[in-house]
């Protein structure tokens, strides 16, 4: 359990956070709840209905779906970001690797302080456009590693052998 101090220092720190006000910073920490997750504690289910956001205060996450591990997530990152915004179901599982501690900001809570404080919109905008930017890395590492062991269809070489009398060869 965090001190309000503590909470505080820990909040100014977290990049979604980052410039905003002291004033702000403390009413936003003394309204978030503090929530505790034992090691391998499955914290939110693709496909489940979420309206908050996560802080990872302490310990580390595995975002994943099913066996495909998206990201692994340490002490200052947030999740569960994208459900409060778009009001569909979680996009991916949630699961704790070791145990954590998180302070969570409800959607209603969320809002409320973007109202109040336009820059942490801004703010998750970069955060989320960090994580595409991430994720599209990853698709062209695989792509680039998949075309190096798979020829790319059409271009291995092709003899269909002879050409039969009366028949016209066409080149597409």
């Amino acid at each position: 359990m965090l001190t309000s101090v503590d909470r505080l220092l820990f909040v100014r720190g977290v990049p979604i956070f980052k410039e905003l006000r002291d004033d702000f910073l403390v009413r936003l920490a003394s309204i978030m709840d503090e929530l505790s997750f034992p090691s391998q504690h499955t914290i939110f289910t693709q496909g489940q209905e979420g309206r908050s956001l996560y802080i990872l205060v302490s310990g580390q996450v595995r975002v994943h779906i099913g066996d495909r591990e998206l990201a692994r997530l340490d002490k200052g990152a947030c999740f569960g970001e994208m459900s409060v915004f778009d009001a569909e179901p979680r996009s991916a599982t949630v699961t704790t690797l070791a145990s954590c501690e998180c302070l969570v900001l409800t959607q209603q809570q969320l809002y409320e302080a973007i109202d109040e404080t336009p820059g942490i919109a801004v703010n998750i905008i970069r955060l989320l456009s960090r994580r595409i930017r991430e994720q599209n890395q990853k698709i062209n590492t695989l792509q680039e590693s998949i075309g190096q062991r798979v020829p790319m269809v059409g271009t291995e070489s092709f003899s269909p052998g002879p050409i039969p009398n009366g028949a016209v060869k066409r080149r597409l």
